[in-house]
C-alpha cells in the first residue's frame, strides 16, 4: 500500500522482454506486495499510457501510476527517450521512476538521474523462463 491509505499501489512496468515481465510479476506475488501491475511492451506504449492516448484514454482501465518501472533498452522508443519526454511534457504525470536495466554505462546512469529517476537498478544478466 502506498502512503498509509488502503489503496493498492498502481505500478506501471515498461519492459519488452516477456521473461522479465514474468519475473517482475513473480517478485511482487512472492513478496505479497499489494499492487495493481500494468505492463506496456515498449517506450511508445509507455508514453501512450502516461499521456492517455489511444487504448489508454480511460483512467479506470489505465490509472495514473504510483510507481514507474522502466527498462532502458526497448524497441520503438527507448527508456531514455521516455524519460526525456516525461521531463519536457507538462501533461505527463509525475511519479517515482526506477530504471531496471542491464546497462552499466556511466553515461546512462548519469543521464537518467539527471532526468529525475529515483533509482537505477542494474541486473547482471537476463533470466529466461
Amino acid at each position: 500500500m502506498m502512503g498509509g491509505n488502503n489503496k493498492c499501489a498502481v505500478i506501471l512496468l515498461a519492459e519488452d522482454d516477456p521473461g522479465d515481465q514474468k519475473l517482475t510479476k513473480k517478485a511482487f506475488s512472492d513478496g505479497k506486495i499489494d499492487n495493481k501491475l500494468y505492463i506496456v511492451n515498449d517506450g511508445e506504449e509507455a508514453l501512450d499510457y502516461l499521456l492517455r492516448r489511444g487504448k489508454y484514454e480511460n483512467p479506470l482501465s489505465s490509472p495514473v501510476p504510483d510507481l514507474f518501472l522502466l527498462d532502458l533498452n526497448m524497441p520503438k522508443i527507448d527508456g531514455r527517450q521516455v524519460l526525456e519526454e516525461m521531463e519536457r511534457n507538462p501533461d505527463c504525470p509525475k511519479m517515482p521512476t526506477v530504471v531496471l536495466t542491464t546497462s552499466k554505462q556511466e553515461e546512462d546512469i548519469i543521464r537518467t538521474y539527471n532526468l529525475g529517476i529515483k533509482s537505477y537498478i542494474q541486473t547482471s544478466e537476463k533470466i529466461y523462463f
